[in-house]
This record gives structure tokens, sequence and C-alpha cells, in this order.
């Protein structure tokens, strides 16, 4: 019995229907799922944020505790370095081995290293746990981001992301807060208070952990690339050198030895980097090609100088605070509250009308004019400002950061396919922290810098003079040892010890509470006047990427999540594979049903089976 054409097509259905088929529900997830996925990611990005905070807060009294007060640097520099050189590289492989396994990887280092910093004994030691907390933190800040990336699209990203960011804000003021507390208690359940700062992080990362492994399962596809251990090598050479001379570099002397070494360094790592990625194309850690797309490379270049604006306000600030206006470490992060409420009705506000809107292009624009507005609006801070002006500028700060880093993010997430954008977010990422991290040693360089020539300047006006003469002839300020003291450094500064005055700054200012107001304004006066000058700086680096943000090409948000976008890619592929199946079957088909029409007309001749001729044998 032969089988007819169309039996033989109803028996096989078509590979490429199947493809279809099957890609139909494939690339989308639950709102359920998503919901979980982003209270595991924002736990983990609040750990992250919350560490960089709350440590600094703490430092003193963990110097102390750990008699290491001159190893201080160390401990803020490991964490700072390690987490800024792993970001692209987690970035990296997430694209090859998935998501979830490098998250996971990347909360159990971090908690690994909290548990260790807990229950160091010296600064060297906390130091290295520092770095190991590092080495995750770098995973749990990019592959938040790029999560988003991949479940959700550009639209609702930028919805969520706004979230995100009111996160980051509030661990902003917490961290201060807390670690005041905290470490200002003796014992908590008979362990030294600070140990907690780092204790604490243990239970909110198991809840993240939970969350992640039972809800964060994103399909992927293992691909075949080479892993690029050279341009990590060659990362790590040239920006941890100049990461360390830039948080150094002050104490150092910015053309000592050592500084100059790492100069040298760094330049040789990063030469060595960029042919490194050349030749390793698409498999590169941050693959050149990415910077073909104009907006990729803008967006990368105004993050730089966003981070650079950014991270130098929000370190110097405080310290304006706290020294200026005579606040407490937690006083001043509680008067961080202006700025984190502006970033976040900013961030919340512009995600929702990107969500309905589509458009982003005004957002960097609207958002670095802003934050020029704000720093141009704290150039005329004085030591008399008080504090409700300085909230003012920070109000204004806080608006433009909140429509600056989301938009940043989704503009360079738009510009590559699905399978960079794990890379494309850890590079935009690590750009930030990069300007950042030179925005914070530039600006508290200068001020340093620019103030003891500052508080010189303002022992010679007439009010001062005649407010230290009239206090030096009072005797409450001479019972007091701490007026003594100064007027004993006034009298060595007339001497010829210029430097005596502004060293203070550079280490413990308590003594301004302690003394007379009289004494203490120009000490004021003068590190007003240095602030001043990192505010002017902040300025110019902020106007130039308000000047960029016009020339940010705001390519149309696309649809789908990086999820779906790759779902259907593969079945795209699966489909086109299954199509030339079906065509090929066909074709058989048709040559099957052609040979045996042929042997019914003339007879064994012919082979029904394969349709040839068969050798006759020669006739004798």
């Amino acid at each position: 019995m032969t089988s007819t054409p169309s039996a033989s097509r109803s028996a096989k259905k078509s590979g490429a229907d199947r493809a279809r088929a099957a890609a139909e529900s494939g690339g989308q997830l639950s709102a359920r799922q998503i919901q979980f996925i982003i209270f595991g990611l924002m736990a983990g990005m609040f750990l992250a944020a919350l560490d960089q905070s709350i440590v600094g807060t703490s430092m003193r009294t963990i110097g102390d505790d750990l008699k290491g007060q001159d190893q201080q640097a160390w401990v803020t520099t490991a964490y700072l370095v390690v987490s800024t050189i792993a970001t692209p590289i987690y970035g990296k492989l997430s694209d090859i081995f998935g998501r979830r396994p490098l998250y996971i990887i990347a909360i159990s280092i971090f908690i690994l290293g909290s548990l260790l910093a807990g229950i160091s004994t010296s600064m060297l030691e906390l130091a290295g746990f520092r770095a190991i907390q590092g080495l995750g933190a770098g995973g749990l800040m990019s592959l938040a981001l790029t999560v988003m990336g991949d479940i959700l699209a550009p639209r609702e990203r930028a919805k969520y992301q706004g979230y995100f960011l009111a996160v980051f804000g509030v661990s902003s003021v917490l961290g201060p807060l807390l670690g005041g507390l905290i470490s200002g208690t003796p014992e908590i359940f008979f362990i030294t208070g600070w140990r907690w700062i780092f204790l604490l992080n243990l239970p909110v990362a198991a809840i993240a952990m939970i969350l992640v492994v039972s809800f964060l399962h994103i399909p992927h596809t293992r691909r075949d690339a080479r892993i690029d251990w050279w341009g990590a090598a060659f990362i790590v050479m040239g920006i941890a050198p100049l990461l360390l001379v830039a948080e150094n570099g002050r104490d150092w002397g910015w053309g000592s030895t050592g500084a100059l070494a790492c100069y040298v360094i760094g330049v040789v790592g990063i030469i060595a980097f960029i042919f490194t990625e050349r030749r390793m194309g698409s498999n590169a850690l941050i693959p050149l090609s990415l910077f073909s797309s104009p907006t990729f490379s803008m967006a990368s270049v105004i993050g730089t100088l966003v981070g650079f604006g950014m991270f130098g306000g929000m370190l110097t600030i405080p310290l304006y605070l706290q020294i200026v206006n005579g606040a407490t470490p937690t006083e001043s992060g509680l008067l961080m509250i202006p700025m984190v409420v502006g970033l976040m009705i900013a961030s919340i506000v512009s995600g929702q009308i990107i969500a309905r809107t589509g458009k982003y292009k005004v957002f960097p624009i609207v958002g670095t004019f802003l934050m020029s507005a704000a720093f141009f609006y704290l150039t005329f801070a004085t030591a008399t400002s008080g504090v409700v002006y300085i909230m003012g500028g920070m109000l204004m700060l806080g608006l433009g950061l909140g429509q600056l880093m989301q938009t940043l993010t989704i503009a360079t997430q738009n510009s590559v396919g699905p399978r960079d954008i794990g890379v494309a977010t850890s590079a935009a990422t690590f750009f930030r922290q990069i300007g950042g991290t030179l925005g914070t040693a530039v600006i508290f360089s200068v001020v340093f810098s620019r103030a003891p020539g500052a508080i010189q300047d303002a022992f010679k006006t007439p009010d001062v003079v005649a407010g230290i003469a009239a206090a030096g002839q009072d005797p409450k300020v001479l019972a007091n040892p701490a007026n003594v003291d100064l007027l004993t450094q006034m009298q060595q500064a007339q001497s010829g010890q210029p430097n005596t005055l502004g060293s203070a700054l550079n280490g413990d200012t308590s003594f301004l509470n302690l003394i007379d107001p009289r004494l203490a304004r120009p000490f004021l006066e003068g590190f007003s006047t240095a602030m001043v000058t990192g505010f002017w700086i902040s300025l110019s680096v902020v106007l130039l990427a308000f000047v960029l943000s016009w020339f940010l090409k705001a390519t149309p948000l696309r649809q789908k999540s990086a999820l779906q976008e790759a779902n259907d890619d593969a079945a795209a592929a699966a489909a086109a594979k299954a199509d030339g199946a079906d065509a090929e079957s066909e074709g058989e088909l048709q040559l099957q049903l052609g040979s045996t029409r042929a042997a019914e007309t003339f007879g064994a001749l012919v082979e029904p089976a394969t349709g040839s001729v068969p050798a006759q044998k020669p006739k004798h």
C-alpha cells in the first residue's frame, strides 16, 4: 500500500509550527514571579548601597577598637577597588553562564565577607575581609539592573528602576544613622557594637538569597565563548593602581614615588587591556564593538561625568554639614533627607512618564540642568548660610539625579542586543563608579589643599581680628583649655607656620565644637570657602554633562524584554531550521511519489524505493 502526499503531511506536523507554538508562552514570567524577583534584587542592592555609607560613619570607632586609625584608608579602599573591578567581570560572565548562578555567587561571597568582617581582629584583617565583601557587592549592584533588563520591557523597566533608586537613596540616609547608633553602643547581645554593622547584613542577605533561589529562573542557553582572563587581569592592573592613588594620593603626595608608580602601572595596564579587547572581539570583557553605538558611547561618558558630580556631592555635603554646621554624623545623615526625597520623587515620576510615553531624551537634559543649578546655588554658601540653605541645594540635586540614573541605564540597555545586555549594563555601572571615585578624590584633594590658605585669609578680615582680640581678653575663654591650645596655634602661625591652623582639617575637627565661636569663625569661613571651590569643580563637570546630553541619541524603546527577544530569536532560528527540514522532507516525498508512478508505468525497470534504473544483465 502506497502512502499519498496528503497522508504524509497530516502524519507529520510542521517543525516550524511546533517551534513557533513552543515560543508562544516563552520569554515571559508571571507578575508574582517578577514581584518576588524584584524584592530579592532590591534587598541585594540595599545591602551593597548601605554598606558603603554605614561603614564610613563608624570608621573612627572601629579604628579605635582595633588600634589602627592610621590604616583606615585601606578598609575603604579595598572595598571600593575590588567592587569596581568586579563589576564588568560579573556582567560578562553572566552573559555566558546566566544571571542566576552569578547572582547567587555574588550574594554568597558578600555574606562570607560580612561574617568575616564582623569577627576581624585587626584593621588589616578587616581590609582583607572588606575586599571579599566588595567582590560580592560588585555583582549585587550591576546584576540587579541586568536582570531587570532581562525580565522587563524598557517601558516597564523604567517604572521599576525608580524604586531601585529610591532604595539607593534611603540607604544613603539610613547608613549614617544606623552607623552612628550601632557604633555608639558598646555592646549588643554581648558582641561589640560596631561588629553588628557587618553581622546585620546576614539576615537581610539570607532573605535576598531565598527569594532569588526560589523565583529567579530565567531561561538561559550557555554560549560557547572564550573567557577573557587576560582582559580581566589587565583591567585589574590598569584600574587598581589608579583607584589606589585616587583614594590615597592626598596622604601619599600626588608626586610621590608610590603615586608615580601607580600612574605608570595603571597606564600600561589600560593600554594592554585595550589591545587585548581588540584581539578578543565579541568575547572581550568589555567588547569594543559596544562603542560603535553612539547611544552607548554617549551614555557612558555622561554617566562618568554624572558619577563625578553625584559621589562628589553625596560625600562632601555631609562633611560640610559636620564641620561648618556642627552636625554629628547621625544628624548629617538625617539632614540628607531632602536629597533622598527629591531623588525618589524624580525617579518615580520620570519612570511613570517613560512607561506611558516611551520617551526619555528630555530627562538627561533636565536632570543635568537641575544638578548644575544645585551646584551653582551651593557656590553661594557661606559659614553663616545655615542648614536650611544647604538643604535647598540638596533637594535640587536629588531632583536632578532622580531623572538621570535610570534613564542612562535604559538608554544603555536599549542600545545593545539581548546577548550583550549584561556586559553593557555592568560597563555603564563601572564607568559611573570610576567617575565617582575620581570625583571624590579630586574634590577632597582640592578642598583640603585649599583650606589652609582660606583659613589664613579669614584670619586677616577685620571682623575676625576684632573677635579674636576680644576673645583673648575674656577670662571665660581663657579658662577653657581648648581655647588656650588654639590661641597657642595662632601665635605659632604668626611666627611663620601657616599650615598649623589648617592641618586640623585633615584630622580631628571636633575641637571646633569645643572652642569659643569667635575663635572658630575663621576656620568655618575658611572651610566654607574651600568647599565652595569644590562645588565650582562639580558644577563645571556637570555642565559638560548637560551639554553632551543634548547629543544623546534616544533610540525608540523596544516593546519586549531581553528575555522575550532572546526567546523570539531562538524560536526564529528553530523555525528556519525546521522550515529547511520540511522543505527537504517535501522534496523526498515528491521524489517518492514520482518513482511510484514510474514503477506502475514501466514495471521492474524502475525501483520505487529509489527512483533509479538498475543495471541490466547482459543477454547471452
